[in-house]
């Protein structure tokens, strides 16, 4: 290895040393952004995040890393990225400058200190996200972009059934839309519930980790179990190794919510 490179990725290191990590809690309506990561020409949450940064610190300042990519019209009341800045503001003055900078349907929601090894991405234990359905003959124009509307009977014992079998660590190949770019697709999901208020059914889930789509394709394939569309062991079965049996259509994702990180 050239000497002076080998020096020049040293110097490197000491200094990302030097620089501060700090975890930031983000909280969004994504009803008008095109998901969460950064694409040419288009409204995302982190080109308005990184635009906000740069108007504070005074420079180009890029994310270190971000929990999760929430889809376009996703939504999230505890997005976690984490950032490395040389900047000595204060917490105190960071989170409400921010604030002041960003449009209003984002806002940093909790900020502080991290250890140099925190990531985002990498030191996160699990994600839970949320679903909400609206299980009603009739629409409602105040949920609408909030809710995905069921208008047909959805019978919940059915799709808690069929829910059951996805607990635990499976192959979730037939959950995954293409272009995912995972190699892996074992997950393990630790916890999904499915409850009932009035008209509403919100499906709670939370992972190690989630394919691409996946939390919208399990909503629609417990829709369809709640229809009567697939049977419980017919959900079973799309875990097995080499099926070639598909889950059910992705459910819209303005519905969904990234609710919750842990690290």
């Amino acid at each position: 290895m050239n000497c002076h490179y080998a020096q020049g990725m040293k110097e490197m290191k000491v200094s990302e040393k030097k620089l501060r990590n700090i975890k930031l809690v983000l909280e969004y309506d994504g009803a008008r952004y095109s998901g969460f990561q950064r694409q040419p020409g288009k409204p995302t949450i982190q080109s308005e995040f990184e635009k906000a940064l740069k108007k504070l610190f005074g420079k180009r300042t890029k994310i270190a890393a971000a929990s999760g990519r929430t889809d376009a019209g996703v939504h999230a009341s505890h997005q976690v990225v984490s950032l490395r800045t040389a900047s000595t503001l204060a917490l105190t003055r960071i989170q409400p400058g921010l604030n002041h900078y960003l449009p209003q349907d984002i806002a940093v929601i909790a900020i502080a200190e991290a250890p140099q090894k925190f990531h985002a991405r990498f030191s996160a234990k699990s994600k839970v996200y949320e679903y909400r359905i609206w299980n009603s003959r009739i629409r409602s124009p105040l949920r609408a972009m909030r809710t995905y509307h069921v208008p047909y009977a959805l019978d919940l014992k059915a799709m808690q059934a069929a829910a059951a079998h996805l607990v635990g660590k499976h192959d979730f190949s037939a959950f995954c839309s293409t272009g995912s770019g995972r190699r892996d697709p074992v997950r393990r999901v630790k916890k999904l519930t499915l409850r009932r208020t009035g008209d509403e059914i919100v499906m709670r889930i939370e992972a190690d980790g989630f394919l691409y789509h996946m939390v919208r394709t399990i909503a629609g394939t417990l829709v369809e179990a709640g229809r009567g569309k697939r049977t419980a062991a017919e959900v079973k079965a799309l875990l097995e190794p080499g099926t070639v049996c598909k889950a059910g259509p992705n459910a819209p994702g303005h519905a969904l919510t990234l609710a919750k990180v842990s690290y």
